[in-house]
């Protein structure tokens, strides 16, 4: 059983890790799942999350959760879902990171924050990458695919952070290099393209 309190610091940098990511990619099931681990005995939270183990809170995450599930795999609405999303997972994200770092001064407090919501927001910003580039499709299988895969990965990624901290933070903090890595590509061949459309017209 991880006890958040007692962690080294290390180890509770994997786990804020992990934690951003999912919370990027769907922070109402990160919440449920942190909620329930709580509750059941698997991970004891520190004094500034205890609420999240709570009933109340466990039951409305898992009802915003299941309003998600369905909303996140419409393709077009999905987009506007998450652009709304932008301005609730990456906060919150960074407050949960502040509030799970209640014992360490203010200035380490405020560093988890950063640290969380700047994780969460690589996250979120990847899915809303993916979602942008498959809901052209004519087809609406892959849109429910991705959302599937990304539903999973939240609550997969939660749960290994609570077990094996360092696992889930490695797997998180490598999906976030994979993420900065694409975008910077895909950036370089959107300059590339509009500067050879650039010298065909000037040309």
């Amino acid at each position: 059983m991880l006890d958040v309190l007692k962690i080294p610091p290390t180890e509770l940098f994997a786990l804020l890790v992990a934690i951003g990511f999912a919370a990027g990619l769907n922070l109402y099931a990160t919440v449920a799942v942190l909620g329930l681990l709580a509750r059941f005995g698997h991970l004891p939270l520190p004094p500034g999350l205890q609420l999240l183990g709570g009933w109340p809170v466990i039951g409305a995450s898992a009802a915003l959760f299941a309003i998600e599930f369905f909303a996140d795999k419409v393709p077009a609405f999905d987009l506007i879902w998450n652009a709304l999303h932008t301005f609730i997972r990456v906060p919150v994200a960074g407050l949960i990171a502040y509030r799970a770092t209640s014992q360490l001064s203010p200035g380490h407090q405020l560093l988890a924050a950063l640290l969380g919501a700047a994780v969460a927001l690589i996250a979120h910003g990847g899915k809303t990458a993916a979602r942008a580039a498959v809901t052209p499709s004519p087809e609406p299988l892959s849109n429910i695919s991705l959302s599937v895969g990304e539903d999973v990965l939240a609550v997969g990624l939660t749960w290994l952070a609570a077990k094996h901290p360092y696992v889930g933070g490695g797997l998180a903090l490598g999906l976030v290099v994979v993420i900065v890595v694409l975008v910077r590509l895909v950036i370089r061949a959107l300059r590339a393209l509009f500067r050879g459309a650039e010298q065909e017209l000037t040309g």
